[in-house]
């Protein structure tokens, strides 16, 4: 396997995997619940209220499920950067748009159209708005970095 084909999968699963643990941490101490409750609502989404009853059996389907989504998540943004030298350039700026992207997609778009438990409420909430948002700008910031330290093409393959 090339330098730029391990980077670019390190990148997705090392970058999805951080991510993932610290985005389910945040929500931890956001919620105020144990991380079981946060991968059951997460498992919410593709079993609705049932994810609730079955205890550690859906906390892990919740597990697999976030960490299938982080490498999608990260996979596109690695993507990306391969076309777009830029988000590497400016990894930073653009790992925080990316997270102010993720915010607004997952909780717009997928969460209304999942069987996601409680029903989406669009109420709005300053604080757990300002705590989800900077959840996902770290989110964000995290696979940026991660795919501009592993995959960088090396210097000496770079065209003068």
């Amino acid at each position: 396997m090339s330098n730029r084909n391990s980077g670019t999968l390190g990148s997705i699963l090392l970058g999805g995997w951080f991510a993932v643990t610290v985005e389910i941490g945040a929500a931890v101490l956001i919620y105020r619940v144990s991380p079981v409750v946060i991968l059951q609502a997460i498992a919410s989404g593709l079993l609705g209220k049932a994810a609730f009853n079955d205890g550690a059996e859906m906390a892990v389907l919740g597990l697999l499920l976030q960490w299938g989504m982080a490498l999608i998540i990260a996979a596109i943004y690695v993507a990306a950067s391969r076309r777009l030298k830029w988000l590497n350039r400016h990894w930073g700026r653009a790992g925080a748009a990316y997270g102010i992207l993720i915010y607004f997609v997952m909780q717009y778009v997928v969460r209304p159209l999942s069987a996601a438990w409680p029903p989406t409420d669009f109420h709005f909430y300053p604080l757990k708005f300002a705590e989800n948002l900077v959840a996902m700008i770290v989110f964000g910031l995290i696979i940026a970095w991660t795919t501009y330290l592993l995959a960088r093409e090396p210097e000496f393959a770079q065209a003068p």
